[in-house]
């Protein structure tokens, strides 16, 4: 056992936070913490890092045990570029590199026994070098820091001058190398991009030390751990397995919990009948059996009613007014900062009804193209266009949306003045905002809590097209499911960016890929991207290949040939998921016109047959009247009418059988 838990307990003022918390880590085992937001889980980490004192219990680590831990932001002012600052990961190796190469020029200066000493001291120090794996600590750092996420021209950056998530990406490199027996890591990925998360899984699976976590990835902690530790009410609960396992077993629990409860309520109902119909009897024995039995129902160690915590927002969107079919329509578009491009003459549609996920690694421009859409900043070159009747709603990642110094009541009256007081607090309680919380000031909120009140103004909107810019960062596990189901009953259009791989996976209906400067499209959810990436790609360095020696210099990269690193035709996977060329999209754009056709027809096709029926039906109720009966004339005219009604009729429902084939 590396790490023990015994009892521990924390509030913060009047507020309960942990209650009687305890766990262990073993050698070698990968856990998590999880829990809705406020549960207390970045509170026990800092317990256990002694950055908090716990109010009782206590925190045991074994004896020479190195721990490592990485916080969710990071004070990291060193003036090292950060190639230098990990490389101090490991002294003992630099230091040796450094005395080797000491040696080294000393040897070829000294003679007789000072050489000897000098030879034998090199020698030790090559010993020891080896047995660090010194001559691969450079590649081992070169690897760690290019798998999460920082390209080699980026190596003399000076930490001092990184924003926040850099810092705690280097922060967690240098950790890493450093390799403690124990890894401590709160909310790890939320500043990684698809790549990184994926190497990171690979090298904690695979991590020989143990490791403890909270994050919100559920991907992530099933590829990962092998023990879930849920805080739940100030309570923990250690469940063996993945997050999937935990889950299932979670709710098996619960549901043998309520079975428990209320067998013994029928019991404890049972008895109290009985006790009271002896008692009616009014007989001496009788009134002794009662007693005996109201003594057996007072022993009785009375079960508490399982209560779930409120943890689920009331989330549902609905668009004032249907949009037309066209939504967005990007043309040639291209944008980039200091000379270097994010993406280059970049064409896509997105029509009524879909929802489209942005993916790609960090610096690729998907939220400079989201703050392109919604005119917050220009592109260089191209254009897009908004279809009928669209109305943009938009969630932005660092919620600027929101203003610090207003309270949640303020922020939400201020936005839609004509709601009632109870309206607002009606509707900042469905986002688990209650009492006095409607009063706490924007600033003094949590990343979730912040989250919560844009989802909020989101949904007020009424907006027909929801453009979101990382909306699972900073969400619990329940407040993603909330939001997942919200997007895939909305009836109107989604346009988002984010690298959580399962909400990708549950909402998405296409992918748009930002990779190497251009946008390759994926008509499915992630599983499928996943299916089609390696042969999109081909597909794409072919398409390259192709257009290299045709294309001129770009807008931006005056003086520059273009070698081939920017594309000059998009990559698509056609209906079928086949891998092609910009011909495919073209194909595959003029198949969606068929389908849009073909079902525009159908719909045409159901109104006249509609129309027709009701038709009919009005002509059968003038047949009926007393005076068409005797009117020969009339009755003639009425009566080749319905049947001219019913070979048309008969002719539409053969045209409706068989482009319902079709579509």
């Amino acid at each position: 056992m590396i790490l023990q838990c015994s009892h521990i307990e924390k509030s913060f003022l009047a507020e309960r936070i942990l209650s009687d918390v305890s766990f262990h880590i073993n050698e070698g085992e990968k856990a998590a913490v999880v829990g809705v937001n406020g549960s207390g889980k970045t509170t026990l980490l800092r317990i256990i890092m002694g950055e908090y004192s716990s109010d009782a219990g206590e925190v045991i680590i074994s004896k020479d045990t190195t721990v490592g831990y990485l916080a969710q932001n990071q004070e990291y002012d060193s003036r090292q570029t950060i190639y230098n600052e990990i490389r101090s990961a490991k002294p003992e190796i630099v230091a040796l590199e450094e005395e080797i190469s000491a040696l080294s020029g000393q040897i070829n200066h000294a003679e007789g026994q000072q050489l000897d000493e000098l030879v034998a001291k090199l020698d030790r120090a090559n010993e020891r070098f080896r047995s660090l794996n010194g001559y691969a600590y450079e590649s081992e750092l070169t690897g760690v820091l290019k798998g999460l996420g920082f390209k080699e021209e980026e190596f003399d950056k000076p930490v001092h001058t990184l924003s926040g998530g850099e810092k705690t990406r280097a922060a967690l490199a240098k950790m890493l190398l450093v390799a403690p027996d124990l890894i401590i890591l709160d909310e790890p990925t939320n500043h990684l991009d698809m790549n990184a998360i994926h190497w990171l899984e690979t090298y904690l699976s695979s991590y020989k030390g143990s490791v403890l976590l909270v994050a919100h990835d559920r991907y992530f902690l099933d590829r990962i751990v092998g023990k879930v530790i849920e805080l739940r009410q100030g309570k923990a609960m250690v469940y063996q397995g993945n997050y999937t396992e935990y889950q299932k077993k979670r709710s098996q629990l619960l549901e043998a919990e309520r079975k428990h409860y209320l067998n013994q309520q029928a019991e404890i109902k049972h008895q109290e009948a009985v006790i009271a119909k002896l008692k009616q009897f009014n007989r001496e024995k009788s009134i002794k059996r009662a007693e005996s039995r109201q003594k057996q129902l007072d022993k009785m160690e009375r079960l508490d009613k399982p209560v779930e915590e409120k943890t689920e927002m009331n989330l549902r969107f609905h668009p004032k007014y249907q949009s037309g079919n066209d939504v967005l329509s990007v043309e040639h578009m291209t944008k980039g900062y200091d000379g270097e491009i994010l993406f280059h003459d970049i064409s896509f549609e997105i029509k009524r009804g879909e929802r489209v996920a942005i993916i790609g690694d960090n610096g690729t421009g998907k939220t400079t193209l989201l703050k392109i859409l919604n005119e917050i900043i220009k592109a260089d070159e191209g254009s897009f266009t908004l279809g009928a009747n669209v109305d943009i709603g938009y969630y932005d990642q660092e919620h600027h949306v929101l203003h610090k110094e207003k309270t949640l009541f303020e922020e939400i009256q201020d936005t839609y003045p004509d709601m009632t007081n109870t309206e607002i607090r009606n509707t900042l309680a469905a986002f688990l905002f209650t009492d006095d919380d409607v009063f706490k000031k924007i600033e003094s909120l949590s990343g979730g809590e912040k989250g919560r009140v844009s989802l909020a103004k989101l949904m007020l909107s009424d907006a027909n097209f929801l453009i979101l810019d990382e909306p699972t960062n900073h969400l619990d596990m329940d407040s993603k499911m909330v939001l997942e189901d919200a997007l895939k009953h909305f009836e109107g259009t989604v346009l988002y960016v984010s690298h959580d791989r399962y909400f990708i996976n549950q909402t998405a209906t296409r992918i748009l890929d930002l990779t190497n400067h251009t946008v390759l499209n994926y008509i499915g959810n992630f599983d499928y991207y996943l299916e089609k990436k390696e042969d999109m790609e081909k597909a794409n360095r072919e398409s390259l290949q192709a257009a290299s020696g045709k294309a001129g210099s770009l807008p931006g990269m005056a003086g520059k040939e273009n070698t081939g690193e920017f594309p000059a035709v998009d990559v698509a996977s056609d209906g079928a998921g086949n891998p092609s060329g910009k011909l495919s999209w073209e194909e595959q754009k003029r198949e969606q016109a068929r389908i849009r056709k073909i079902s525009n027809t159908l719909q045409k096709t159901e109104q006249e047959i509609e129309r027709l029926e009701q038709e009919n039906e009005n002509i059968d109720k003038e047949l009926l009247k007393p005076e068409v009966a005797t009117n020969y004339v009339k009755l003639q005219e009425l009566s080749g009418k319905r049947q001219e009604n019913e070979k048309r009729l008969e002719t539409l429902m053969e045209e409706w059988e068989e482009l319902s084939e079709q579509l």
